[in-house]
């Protein structure tokens, strides 16, 4: 006790800044009286903790009461210590309010990506973490085409329902979307706001006809535990929605498990949905109600702008009526490099080993080609086969380079349908979605 009575006065002496400054992880137990995650200082601020900041101020906190949960005082807020998240590793912070952070290309060279390098896409945050108990987490099954709504625990669905496990690729709407010219607002992804994995739990399919589905229902919605910034319980952060014959589909999951274990906290956990093919926007975390709709789904983020292109193609830089922008239903065929790092360097005499993951949102990839020269000529890549449909697919080439220099290798893939990914930016839309130009690598042959 005597030590952390010094660390306070230490604190308050120095100033919040500078006791930051000089050691973040002290004044964090010298305010809050014990070791706290960057994440829950920068983040997650309980209320509670405003008490022990105007202790340590010595000063009043007027109106602290109206302050809203999840926020932070705007003296902490200006901290340079390094952002992280429990259990993640190497992901690049787009920001921590809500917390946005993507995978760096090398990280998803594995078959499947691991829990701690999955991208993380808020638009809140994520329930508080001791509030959350696996054992009496409820899932509600309602809506207006809903014939008997019901509740499940998690224990009673997996009782009650066969289990499955599918790989799935879950990306970003707006992944990639930094390359877009003209800009657009949003998180400005490079290419790592994607992931794939197998994902364990029970088909929606399956819950929802234990419910009884009437014939009207055209859309299926979700609600999540996760709080709006702004403080505001009457309305939801995100609730988006699937056309009903995509929730019935045989690889749409109600999940509990990733890799072998629990869904990253900040991923989901105890239970999410898992949509293969969609925007990863359509997979609902921290799942705790999913409506049967007669009409497309409402929430929020599923009209006005947010995850809709415009119905007919436009000029770059134009805006466009809400009125004349679509849902989003069915992601593009992309690829990834994830071998070797850009900016590599290799002899002449070597070959180099190129790899990546590809994939096509509803359909499969069939064939894959890398290109050196600017795509004026293309190699065929090996391309092995998804482990389930809405899997992601593995390739690999063998490059050789004709003499020295800086080079680019290229990938691009093409789907089942022939349709390919385009060499530059894609048709333009005001939020910057979709974007499935080639990814390219820089490489300088010695």
């Amino acid at each position: 006790m005597k030590k952390e009575t010094h660390e306070k006065t230490q604190v308050k002496e120095v100033g919040l800044h500078e006791a930051y400054a000089q050691d973040p992880q002290k004044a964090d137990l010298a305010i809050f009286g014990r070791e706290v995650d960057p994440i829950t200082r920068r983040g997650f601020l309980h209320k509670s903790s405003l008490l022990a900041m105007a202790s340590i101020l010595g000063a009043n906190i007027p109106f602290a009461s109206n302050m809203p949960g999840g926020i932070i005082p705007a003296l902490l807020a200006n901290s340079d210590t390094p952002f992280s998240v429990p259990g993640k590793d190497g992901l690049i912070y787009l920001n921590d309010r809500p917390v946005n952070a993507e995978t760096p290309p090398q990280f998803l060279d594995s078959p499947f990506t691991e829990p701690k390098y999955f991208f993380i896409r808020n638009n809140g945050t994520p329930p508080p973490l001791e509030s959350i108990d696996p054992k009496t987490w409820k899932l509600e099954i309602a809506g207006e085409s809903c014939k008997k709504p019901k509740s499940f625990t998690i224990d009673e669905l997996k009782k009650k329902f066969k289990h499955y496990t599918y790989a799935l690729v879950v990306e970003c709407g707006g992944n990639s979307r930094k390359e877009v010219v003209p800009a657009t607002k949003g998180n400005q992804w490079e290419n790592g706001a994607v992931g794939c994995g197998r994902w364990t739990g029970v088909r929606l399919r399956d819950v929802l006809e234990s419910c009884g589905i009437k014939k009207d229902a055209v859309y299926i919605g979700y609600y999540g535990a996760d709080l709006r910034l702004d403080g505001n319980t009457s309305k939801e952060v995100i609730s988006r929605g699937v056309p009903i014959a995509k929730a019935l589909e045989d690889e749409t999951l109600i999940a509990w498990e990733y890799e072998g274990q629990d869904i990253p906290y900040m991923n989901g956990y105890p239970l999410r949905l898992v949509i293969g093919g969609v925007p990863a926007s359509a997979s609902g975390k921290w799942l705790k109600k999913i409506v049967v709709r007669n009409k497309v789904h409402d929430g929020e983020k599923m009209n006005g702008q947010s995850y809709r292109i415009p119905c007919k193609p436009v000029a770059p830089g134009s805006k466009v009526a809400d009125k004349d922008m679509c849902v989003i239903e069915n992601m593009v065929v992309k690829s990834l490099i994830t071998h070797p790092v850009s900016g590599i360097k290799s002899k002449l005499a070597n070959t180099l080993e190129v790899r990546g993951k590809a994939w096509a949102g509803d359909r499969s990839v069939k064939e894959m080609y890398v290109s050196i020269d600017f795509g004026e000529t293309w190699q065929k890549a090996k391309l092995k086969k998804p482990l389930n449909r809405l899997a992601w697919q593995e390739w690999s080439a063998s490059v050789k380079f004709p003499e020295t220099g800086y080079y680019e290798v290229w990938a691009r893939a093409v789907n089942d349908k022939g349709v390919s990914q385009p060499m530059v930016l894609p048709g333009w839309n005001p939020r910057g979605y979709l974007n499935n130009a080639c990814h390219r690598i820089a490489v300088e042959i010695i």
